[in-house]
């Protein structure tokens, strides 16, 4: 058995997180005990200054794009064209993509990213490297074969019969009921043609899969998309496929008008919504508390390598910046200039988002928590800052964080990086 003290991340149901002060102790995996009180000397781990939080979960994000980062000024299709697929091609490579897979293991540890909802290339091979190698890793979540038979260059393109059989190839052996599974991933309305989107809304009813794709990022995507499905909306080609589902998590989804709002809010879908890769593009800002008062579900990801930050903590304070960019916007911000801070996420609300909000989002059911019985997927981190002492500590770790300060990451008790 091992011990663990500090200041305790709890997740309340009203999506808020707290703090307080107690002991961990992790036995065979899983979290054995918390007692709440003073942190005695004899702890194994931390003191009453370490911050102990449930691994962090990032639910939009591309394996294949990590080394992509900050190729700054194009907008996304041109971007895509010129900076990631020549990147992805490169996984065609299965020694260079197992090499790449290990060097990203690596580093979502080191900023405390346990779980995932992440995309790898149109490559089979290399989907099932890396789906072995994050379940070996012990990283929960899924991975999807991006799914790509239209629209896109040679080297990513695979024939849509081949494409749905590898597919289904890979949710047979990474079931839905696995801590890593395969998710069905197509691209994006206009990587795949209608009998590849179709049978993939198929394979993911058949097979109880998590189905991932991207959804009104940029006004120019929504346009071809509407152009070449003679005006239907974004949502409702997806809907017409039969994609929009409780079980799919759409990235973005900044361009929604109130009846796509409905269609996906009545299906039960998640918009993961990515602000460091939307203002990194050029793309526009999510306005998150419009679809929350919509109904409609939000987790957070980090779009990496749109998106430029690999910690989710990071990402968390931008969603709180995103927020506030739209008040800017606001009628009422115009009238007084003063921003409306009931409907900014507060440090708090965006330490619940990653963590246990993200979990929930995506059914990661024994994710995001610290709680007995639960697989100890746990963070030790130690700020150098005296953040307890300050009006709202989460928010002072928030706003002045520093990656240093995480010093060890655990995934079913095991410390994988220090």
């Amino acid at each position: 058995m091992t011990t663990f003290g500090g200041q305790i991340l709890l997740n309340d149901a009203k999506g808020v997180s707290e703090i307080r002060s107690g002991v961990i102790t992790v036995d065979d995996g899983h979290i054995k005990e918390i007692e709440f009180g003073d942190v005695p000397k004899s702890v194994d781990h931390g003191d009453d200054q370490t911050l102990l939080t449930p691994g962090f979960i990032d639910t939009h994000l591309h394996l294949p794009q990590f080394d992509s980062i900050g190729a700054f000024g194009m907008p996304l299709l041109d971007w895509l064209s010129e900076v990631i697929f020549p990147a992805e091609a490169k996984w065609n490579d299965l020694d260079y993509a197992k090499s790449m897979i290990a060097r990203v293991i690596e580093q979502c540890r080191s900023v405390g990213t346990t779980g995932v909802c992440a995309y790898a290339t149109s490559s089979f091979e290399a989907t099932i490297a890396a789906l072995e190698m994050f379940s070996d890793a012990g990283i929960r979540g899924v991975i999807g074969q991006a799914m790509m038979d239209q629209f896109s260059p040679d080297s990513l393109t695979v024939p849509s019969d081949q494409l749905i059989e590898e597919v289904e190839l890979t949710l047979r052996r990474f079931p839905s009921t696995g801590s890593m599974a395969a998710a069905v991933t197509p691209r994006w309305a206009l990587s795949c043609t209608e009998k590849t989107l179709r049978a993939a809304a198929g394979l993911a009813k058949q097979y109880g899969a998590t189905i991932q794709t991207h959804l009104s990022e940029t006004t120019r995507e929504c346009e071809l998309v509407s152009k070449h499905y003679d005006g239907l909306s974004y949502v409702d080609v997806y809907d017409t496929m039969g994609l929009v589902t409780e079980r799919s998590v759409f990235g973005h989804g900044i361009y929604l008008d109130k009846a796509s709002v409905t269609t996906l809010s009545k299906a039960n879908s998640v918009i993961a919504h990515c602000p460091t890769a939307n203002s990194f593009l050029g793309s526009g800002t999510m306005d998150r508390q419009s679809h929350l008062a919509s109904g409609l579900r939000i987790s957070l990801g980090s779009d990496v390598g749109a998106g430029y930050e690999r910690s989710m903590v990071r990402v968390g304070r931008s969603m709180i910046e995103a927020a506030l960019s739209v008040q800017f916007q606001s009628s009422s911000f115009q009238q007084s200039g003063v921003a409306d801070f009931s409907s900014v996420p507060s440090a708090p609300e965006a330490w619940y988002q990653i963590t246990a909000g993200n979990a929930e989002a995506v059914r990661m059911r024994d994710a995001g928590r610290l709680a007995i019985g639960l697989p100890a997927d746990l963070l030790v981190i130690q700020p150098s800052v005296p953040w307890l002492t300050t009006s709202c500590p989460l928010s002072t770790v928030m706003f002045s964080w520093d990656d240093r300060w995480l010093k060890q990451t655990l995934l079913g008790g095991q410390v994988v990086w220090q």
